[in-house]
């Protein structure tokens, strides 16, 4: 599969080919909402936490006396019934990850790329004698219509130098290949390869 190479002084200029075994498979939209689900579980912090009927601060002491009183029976006011009392079964800190199979959560990764693929929202970026003016990197993205896009850079690559230039560019982030994801990749409507980064993503994925 082709697709387009942005430059610094023009676009479009070559076009550039991908691996079709991780761009160019059947997008499998379940397989996606789960890679998806998996990740936003792991990102939950789970502190939610109440106070039980041991934890609240009252006194133990009973209410008022057994019998003689002409009401219902009761020990301490920490009981569940009272205001200020403890909560039964509430919510305590815990982690809400889940296990996913590798295999499960390589064919999301190859499915969502696969899916921005159909719909030309991948592309190569020429870093090449890149300043770190973001005016400059905007006029680029601008001629292409691109505004919310995600640059994926390799370990080779000037990884200080990219963030300065992106930085300041609303809706843009960027992302070290190790750490592409799949929801990253849903977020934005552009996925930016660096020359050095679409290799190392590949090799990295096909060995």
């Amino acid at each position: 599969m082709k697709i387009k190479t942005l430059n610094k002084s023009k676009s479009n200029n070559s076009d550039n080919v991908i691996n079709d075994e991780i761009f160019g498979i059947d997008p499998n939209e379940d397989v996606i909402l789960r890679v998806l689900n998996w990740q936003l579980a792991k990102k939950q912090q789970g502190s939610h936490k109440v106070k039980s009927r041991s934890e609240v601060k009252s006194t133990t002491a009973k209410m008022y006396r057994q019998k003689g009183g002409g009401r219902a029976r009761h020990g301490a006011p920490s009981v569940v019934q009272f205001r200020g009392g403890g909560v039964v079964h509430g919510p305590v800190p815990r982690s809400h990850s889940h296990k996913l199979p590798k295999k499960i959560r390589l064919l999301g990764l190859k499915s969502a790329l696969s899916q921005k693929a159909k719909n030309d929202s991948i592309l190569i970026f020429n870093i090449d004698k890149i300043s770190n003016k973001t005016s400059e990197l905007v006029r680029i993205f601008s001629k292409e219509g691109i505004k919310k896009f995600l640059l994926v850079f390799g370990n080779d690559d000037k990884q200080d130098i990219l963030n300065l230039a992106i930085r300041n560019i609303p809706l843009a982030d960027t992302i070290n290949q190790v750490g592409l994801n799949v929801y990253d990749i849903l977020k934005k409507d552009h996925i930016l390869f660096t020359e050095q980064g679409l290799k190392e993503f590949e090799n990295r994925l096909l060995k």
